[in-house]
């Protein structure tokens, strides 16, 4: 257990309080955790209350989706249509002339007078139009990014005796290697079994290389070769206002499409995940790329990808209206998808792959996760912050240039970085006075 997660009380952290100054509205949030046919009701899927009366929104993960989908959901994107094809000058003025003399044809076929003389247009009279090129969809478009990224995106079916669900994956390489969420890879438990299903319709057999909980991130291997690994973008330059495309699984409706923006950055968002609720397990607290893009049960473990197609986020999460709000109905997106980085996912994913585990910086503090403020309870001796002099009864307000407004933000913040990495850290007093700033040299988590 991360020391940043140790509160001075047995028995796992609650979900994270939504920082001050976010501008959180009122009603509760949550999370679209694994639905199925089976019984994913257990404690590490159902949609977890923030701490306190009022104290911000809950989240949850989300695999999988009610089977079969609820009747007249929309199923897919539709085939786009191939453009024009333009010929050489003297054939564009040809086909121009020849146009002219026969438009009087076609308006007297869709044009007539009934039987008073009334002059009548029908729509269904009129030629139908050409079929337009798929492969000449404008570069840049929703068009050429859907062709150019869904067949790197996987439904992934995963199923044992207790539960069943789907999510979704993204493809890293040509041999059947796939990156998802631990909470989907994970989520039907011990000895389950999994099948991911490809963009052609074909399925494979899939096993489990590694897997991480505190980032909720998971690499599996798919018995099939031939496959079109995701191209990689990289987060480090994200600014809010940019495009964002989200492609996955959502109920269920494979290669499903969904566009947005990047509405914000660096948003703290504690889900409950397969081993969340373990003692010696943190919480996975994700440093989260908050987008409008339509996610929904099932987009988890797809992709969030920009304008070019490259990948820049896992899906992983949702803020939805609560229980109380739905009337105890299944809550969908509102408009708040969350995603994990992209940097940090090819990092972790490498590591599982290298090594079946993951590593995580830390900073050497007992805190409470879910406080406002992240007020240090204390520091570990000879511990990162103990060795950077910051002492018990600090609070913790930045770093480097990143604002610090709760336990969960600095945990996101912290796990952003890797072991070894050097940052500033700006403290107070606990009244919050005398502002000191410190290098402090990041360490590894324990396995």
């Amino acid at each position: 257990m991360t020391e940043e997660e140790k509160s001075g009380t047995s028995g796992p952290q609650p979900t994270e309080q939504i920082p001050a100054g976010w501008g959180a509205p009122s009603q509760p949030y949550s999370q679209a955790g694994p639905y199925s046919t089976g019984q994913y009701s257990t404690p590490q899927y159902q949609t977890q209350q923030f701490p306190g009366p009022e104290s911000g929104p809950e989240y949850a993960a989300m695999p999988g989706y009610p089977n079969p989908p609820h009747p007249g959901a929309p199923y897919g994107v539709q085939p786009p249509r191939k453009p024009l094809r333009t010929g050489l000058i003297a054939g564009a003025l040809a086909l121009a002339l020849v146009s002219g003399g026969i438009g009087g044809v076609v308006g007297a076929a869709v044009t007539h007078r009934d039987g008073s003389g009334t002059s009548v247009s029908n729509a269904l009279d009129a030629p139908r139009p050409k079929v337009k090129d798929v492969a000449n969809a404008p570069a840049g478009s929703i068009q050429a990014v859907a062709q150019k990224v869904v067949p790197s995106v996987v439904m992934i079916k995963v199923a044992s005796n207790r539960a069943e669900g789907e999510g979704s994956g993204v493809v890293l390489s040509s041999d059947g290697l796939i990156l998802t969420n631990n909470h989907v890879a994970a989520g039907a438990g011990a000895n389950s079994k999994m099948e991911v299903v490809f963009s052609d319709g074909s399925t494979a057999p899939a096993t489990m290389v590694g897997n991480d909980p505190v980032s909720d991130l998971a690499v599996i291997k798919a018995e099939k070769t031939g496959l079109t690994p995701i191209e990689f973008g990289t987060s480090a330059d994200l600014q809010v206002g940019e495009s964002a495309i989200a492609i996955g699984s959502p109920l269920g409706l494979a290669g499903t499409v969904t566009t947005g923006i990047v509405s914000a950055l660096n948003r703290p968002v504690s889900t409950s995940g397969e081993g969340a609720s373990s003692p010696n397990t943190p919480n996975p607290v994700i440093d989260a790329i908050q987008t409008d893009a339509a996610i929904n049960p099932g987009n988890s473990g797809g992709a969030l990808v920009d304008s070019n197609g490259k990948l820049i986020g896992i899906n992983t999460a949702i803020a939805s209206l609560g229980a109380n709000e739905m009337a105890g109905q299944q809550t969908g997106s509102i408009g708040l998808g969350f995603a994990i980085p992209v940097d940090q996912a090819r990092r972790v994913a490498d590591q599982l792959i290298k090594t079946g585990h993951a590593t995580y910086a830390q900073i050497g503090i007992k805190l409470r996760p879910e406080d406002d403020s992240a007020l240090v309870l204390e520091a570990t001796p000879d511990g990162p912050a103990a060795k950077a002099g910051i002492p018990a009864g600090s609070v913790i307000t930045k770093i480097d240039d990143r604002p610090i407004s709760s336990g969960n933000a600095l945990i996101a913040a912290v796990r952003s970085y890797q072991p070894g990495d050097k940052v500033k850290v700006t403290y107070t007093d606990e009244q919050g006075n005398n502002p000191k700033t410190v290098e402090v040299t990041l360490s590894g988590a324990p396995a």
